[in-house]
């Protein structure tokens, strides 16, 4: 608790706690329909494809986070359109585009003149580089994603579990579908700086993995997976801290903790049930 209270007069610290609960807030609603879709190798896919836009950024000298979001957009995009048609798998898509970003990204960033020294950061993450624009940035994405599910959610939701029936309501399933792929490509790119290509899909599934022990409803899995991520990423700064580790690996390995722990509890729980029974 000393270390913690010693930690937080760090101006570096104060914005890696602002960005860490902002990240879990909009992973946790972005998770929860990801998990709830089945659409985490699809977001995988997303994920890896944007280091084509990062390679691409660093070639040009432009902001490698705003290539990044561009590319994954367009990659988002892409795995939506061609999973749609008769003639390519969904798999094989999602193959195609994440092969395609990561392979643009090796050539680019090879090409870039001198040495990448934010590269690697990129790749693995270190949530205390990240500054105040990157919080604003995080902030504004959480407005507007938590305005789009406050009205919305009923339809998300709707989405979600059934899509045909959703269709036969005439909702606009395509449209809904589209921005939440949009939505989705941003979220990554928004925690790129916090645990980097490598391991940001696990803070859009790990929480919402755990969420779900307790409860299968979307509103309740939304709230828990906000609170369990955020808790991961201060446990794993601590940690980070602690062992003189990078931020990135230790919030996902904080995180598989929790999920083993609370996994674990429930299993012996239901055991001794049984045994009562």
């Amino acid at each position: 608790m000393t270390e913690l209270i010693e930690l937080l007069r760090f101006t570096f610290f104060q914005n890696a706690l602002w960005g860490s609960f902002l990240a879990s807030i909009v992973c946790g609603m972005i998770g929860t329909y990801i998990v709830t879709r089945r659409l985490v190798f699809i977001s995988g896919g997303i994920t890896h494809a944007s280091f084509g836009g990062i390679g691409l950024g660093l070639y040009w000298g432009i902001s490698p986070l705003l290539s990044a979001t561009v590319f994954s957009i367009l990659s988002a995009f892409g795995v939506e359109w061609l999973s749609k048609r008769s003639d390519m798998r969904e798999d094989s898509a999602i193959a195609v585009l994440w092969t395609f970003g990561m392979a643009i990204g090796i050539i680019f960033s090879f090409l870039t003149p001198g040495y990448a020294s934010d590269l690697s950061s990129y790749l693995f993450g270190n949530i205390l580089t990240i500054t105040y624009q990157d919080i604003c940035l995080l902030g504004v994405l959480v407005a507007v994603v938590g305005l789009f599910f406050f009205i919305f959610l009923r339809s998300i939701i709707t989405i979600a579990f059934d899509r045909e029936f959703a269709r036969s309501q005439r909702m606009p399933v395509l449209l809904f579908e589209y921005l939440m792929m949009t939505f989705i490509a941003l979220t990554i790119v928004a925690c790129l700086r916090m645990v980097g290509i490598v391991l940001v899909i696990s803070m859009l599934t790990l929480p919402q993995m755990t969420a779900n022990l307790f409860t299968h409803s979307f509103r309740n899995m939304i709230f828990i997976s906000i609170l369990i991520g955020w808790i991961s990423c201060i446990g794993g700064l601590l940690l980070s801290y602690k062992l003189s580790v990078p931020s990135g690996a230790a919030i996902i390995f904080f995180s598989i903790l929790i999920y083993a722990f609370f996994k674990f509890s429930k299993t012996l729980l239901q055991l001794q049930v049984r045994k009562k029974a």
